[in-house]
């Protein structure tokens, strides 16, 4: 347990930040779902609207220190590839 007050105000910091980083990880998963099951649907143009906007998204946690640079572009590339296979399918 934290004992000086600079120590409790960190604890106080870090479970805020926790949630909050929480919160946008959660939110980069629910892009990442709308565009896999806009894929499974199999309507092209759904598809690739739900990409434009996930991308975006994925971009700016990885600005933010969420995701990690290569997990966010190993998302955005398979993502595409399906979306691209469905187009052409």
């Amino acid at each position: 347990m934290a004992n000086s007050p600079s120590a409790k105000k960190r604890a106080r910091q870090s479970e805020h930040n926790r949630k909050h980083n929480a919160s946008q990880r959660s939110m980069v998963r629910t892009s990442i779902k709308k565009v896999i099951a806009a894929v499974e649907s199999k309507d092209a143009d759904i598809a690739k609207a739900a990409y434009a906007a996930a991308t975006p998204v994925i971009d700016r946690m990885t600005d933010k220190g969420i995701i990690h640079k290569n997990k966010a572009a190993r998302h955005k590339s398979r993502l595409n590839s399906k979306v691209k296979a469905l187009a052409t399918a």
